[in-house]
């Protein structure tokens, strides 16, 4: 018998205990991940996580049965990384504090630490609170560091060799802050030299330690199948996920051909071979998916949009310098911009907060990726499908190389998880099944997301699986309403979507369809 009152409310109190216990206490000034610390709050954690099943339910509503589950999969999460992961043990670059941009969905990519500069906060030259601030942030390198070199005792060598680079990222960052201070920042220089000195002393150490790194990284295939259904809350195994994106390159190739096919009469795309030119391509880009969105009513159509996908319009690459994603914007910047839907997504985030205090702010463990990644990527083809690009066929062709290239990433991915490849492997893979040899042009691209994904599972796959998943719940929707006598309104359908949060998409599949697909 449950011991717990099956009030909502307690699930929130539970929730706001939960949050405030995964978020470490200090040693030092930075955030303790030593093995003694996770070791004597694990009775804790298990305390909470007994609270949480002990709830009783069942006289809940839909949304707030939801709630409980999205509790249940970050606590999930933790225990994973507790268990199997570690990445405060085996991922370097799980201690890189400082980021330059803003993350297109809810939280960053993959581990992160719990003192993260966000640099793209700063506005220089610095106020005064804001110096600060900035001050504030840099103390943390040094003893988080120092603190690193005694946890980090694991063996996984591609994690270890490509962590590195991140690294000398940091230090280059750091350095240019540097030029970017005033000569009477005494202090916060002071607190600056320090972070680059612990930063430049950690890169040497790591490479001094890389020579005696000789194990596996991936978490083999049964912990990705238990992390996969029990934290993302995506109910396929890592044998399913290989068939699937195996299947879906396959399509995208056949599709492309047939594409390549039908417009071999049309002359070839053009990009754009100068700023003014892309200039031109971007505010066009722009105009057509606005339109497009408004006239087709595709998405209800909010005052936050628009500027949000103008701030991510992007700027002119030269030719020799342009990767993956930069030579099809030069194309035709519209079906990446469709992939924007990110910055919709956000901007709702931060603009109309959730209702529900669990589901407002990001959820842990990149929880969000099916739904986040899923639908950025399914609206690629859906609104190509829809009529985006009846007035440039040429275009459609983008939409299945930028398909082929997330199936292929993620088939490598997946193969490295399972310690079959090694991460440079898993390149390979992604490189030679991504039409055109678009993935061979810039190989920072290609370390960055071959590590990503190594990094945090799940997430190499999740643009391919998140949109199976969606796509299965478009025809669960569809079905109801035809069964009802009623038609399927894209807008309609994405509105819903979108008010459910960022959440599995396995938990707004119950929430629009009253279909419940997860176990307890």
């Amino acid at each position: 018998m449950a011991q717990t009152p099956s009030k909502y409310q307690d699930l929130v109190g539970l929730f706001y205990e939960w949050r405030d216990f995964e978020n470490p206490p200090l040693l030092d000034g930075a955030p303790d991940y030593t093995r003694n610390r996770f070791n004597k709050d694990h009775g804790k954690f298990r305390s909470l996580q007994k609270r949480l099943h002990n709830i009783d339910f069942s006289g809940w509503s839909n949304s707030e049965k939801i709630d409980w589950h999205v509790v249940r999969a970050e606590m999930n999460g933790y225990d994973f990384n507790y268990r199997v992961l570690r990445p405060w043990e085996k991922d370097p670059a799980f201690y890189q504090t400082v980021w330059t941009y803003k993350s297109d969905v809810p939280a960053h990519e993959g581990p992160t630490n719990h003192a993260t500069l966000e640099l793209w906060t700063y506005e220089f030259p610095l106020s005064s609170e804001e110096a600060v601030r900035l001050e504030k942030d840099l103390s943390v390198i040094s003893p988080l560091l120092k603190q690193a070199r005694k946890n980090l005792v694991g063996n996984a060598r591609d994690l270890w060799v490509a962590g590195t680079n991140n690294f000398y990222r940091q230090k280059s960052v750091l350095l240019d802050i540097e030029k970017r201070l005033p000569e009477n920042s005494s202090s916060l220089s002071e607190a600056l030299y320090g972070a680059i000195k612990a930063t430049d002393g950690f890169i040497v150490w790591l490479e001094d330690m890389e020579k005696y790194k000789n194990g596996p990284s991936g978490v083999g295939k049964e912990n990705y199948t238990w992390y996969q259904k029990n934290v993302h809350l995506v109910p396929l195994t890592w044998e399913e996920e290989v068939e699937l994106l195996k299947k879906e390159l396959s399509r995208a190739w056949s599709s492309l051909a047939l594409e390549e096919q039908k417009n071999r009469g049309l002359p070839p795309m053009v990009s754009a071979k100068t700023p003014e030119e892309f200039s031109a391509m971007a505010e066009l880009g722009v105009q057509r998916i606005m339109a497009f969105l408004k006239e087709k009513e595709i998405m209800p159509i909010k005052p936050n949009m628009e500027p949000a996908l103008r701030n991510h319009m992007g700027s002119f690459v030269p030719e020799e310098n342009r990767n993956f994603f930069t030579i099809g914007m030069h194309y035709d910047p519209a079906p990446l911009y469709s992939h924007f839907y990110h910055w919709f997504d956000l901007a709702q985030m931060e603009d109309s907060p959730h209702k529900s205090p669990i589901r407002r702010g990001p959820l842990l463990y990149n929880i969000f990726d099916s739904k986040s990644e899923g639908i950025a990527t399914g609206v690629e083809e859906m609104f190509m499908h829809a009529g985006l690009y009846e007035d440039s066929p040429r275009s459609k062709e983008i939409v299945w190389i930028m398909l082929a290239q997330r199936a292929a990433r993620g088939l490598g991915s997946l193969y490295a998880h399972a310690n079959i490849m090694t991460m440079e492997e898993a390149g390979a893979v992604h490189v030679k099944w991504t039409p055109r040899g678009w993935m061979k042009t810039e190989p920072h691209l290609l370390r960055f997301e071959q590590h990503l994904y190594l990094r945090q599972p799940g997430y190499g796959t999740c643009y391919i699986t998140g949109k199976h998943l969606i796509e299965g719940l478009i025809a669960k929707r569809s079905q109801q309403l035809e069964s009802d006598g009623e038609s399927f309104i894209m807008k309609d359908f994405l509105e819903a979507f979108n008010n459910a949060g960022n959440i599995p998409v396995e938990l707004v599949r119950w929430e629009i369809t009253g279909e419940k697909t997860i176990t307890r």
